[in-house]
């Protein structure tokens, strides 16, 4: 089953046609659109209940997200399909993480090819636990000032506006005048790791990069890895020198965790809670989800099958 969102920011009707053809060519194809939010996640639901052998997703992170949960869903039970992605969002965070062209009739060849060699790699998921709710994330979370920021750039995108790297930038920095930059909310905790309070934002994250701006990528968790645990990052300040410093070495491509007196880091971990003393702003994956006052992260190995 191919689920395609026609509004995906970097596909047209054109391309998605020729994506159709070439993948029905190769494979017994069905075709599925979405049409709203959660739309992705209940196909998802009805290709493992039908069983079909592979979803494959064309569009954003956000419909990716959407089709992971949709195949996780416990009520559909065991021998779900496989997963394979073709980008055709604004950042595709999760494609390029495994390593996809960012363009998408490059990556629709590369796994045409991975269903010819019959290539494919099983990865882990983080799961974000929240007031009886459970769902799953295929690279990143974020509490605080992040999801601020995809808050406001998803209410842009609901006047029409498209979700560039530019306007992120500048919602970025517009918002960072707007948040809380006094009074940190946020206390960190779990199993064996030693309690941090005074946070004012937290990047959690399932792999790396953290996300992209245009082709570069941003590095706070360089060590983060589909094959591991969750990783995080924590700010426990937000004035601008210690700002300007962190977005200095996260746009620096290295292999090690950036560094600042005000930071907090773990890597490889199994779970670990963030609670606030006030709601504050959550996403997942690029979707906000509101503002919370408590969420508990695990690491799910060995969650899915990719074809990649």
């Amino acid at each position: 089953m191919l689920l395609v969102n026609p509004k995906a920011t970097t596909t047209n009707s054109r391309t998605r046609d020729v994506l159709i053809r070439a993948l029905g060519a190769a494979v017994e194809l069905t075709v599925e659109q979405t049409g709203y939010r959660g739309h992705a996640a209940t196909l998802a639901g009805k290709a493992h209940a039908k069983g079909y052998d592979l979803v494959v997703v064309l569009g954003g992170d956000g419909t990716i997200n959407e089709t992971a949960n949709g195949l996780l869903n416990p009520v559909n039970g065991g021998g779900r399909p496989m997963l394979a992605v073709i980008p055709g969002g604004s950042a595709n965070v999760f494609a390029r993480a495994l390593g996809l062209p960012n363009d998408p009739v490059e990556a629709t060849g590369m796994v045409l090819e991975a269903l010819q060699e019959d290539r494919t790699r099983t990865i882990g998921l983080g799961q974000a636990s929240w007031e009886g709710r459970h769902r799953y994330f295929t690279f990143c979370a974020g509490l605080g000032y992040d999801a601020e920021v995809v808050r406001a750039v998803e209410g842009m995108r609901g006047n029409g506006r498209k979700a560039t790297p530019a306007r992120y930038v500048m919602t970025a920095v517009r918002r960072y005048f707007q948040t809380d930059r006094r009074h940190p909310a946020m206390t960190l905790t779990g199993p064996g790791i030693p309690t941090a309070e005074g946070v004012f934002m937290a990047i959690v994250s399932n792999t790396s990069p953290w996300t992209y701006v245009g082709p570069k990528p941003v590095l706070p968790t360089p060590w983060a890895s589909f094959e591991t645990g969750l990783d995080l990052l924590a700010l426990r300040r937000l004035g601008l020198p210690a700002v300007l410093s962190l977005v200095r070495q996260l746009l620096q491509e290295r292999d090690t965790w950036p560094k600042g007196r005000h930071l907090v880091q773990l890597h490889d971990e199994a779970e670990f809670t963030l609670a606030a003393e006030r709601p504050v702003a959550f996403q997942l994956d690029g979707d906000y989800l509101g503002e919370l006052e408590s969420v508990t992260f695990r690491s799910i190995p060995n969650a899915l099958q990719i074809v990649v």
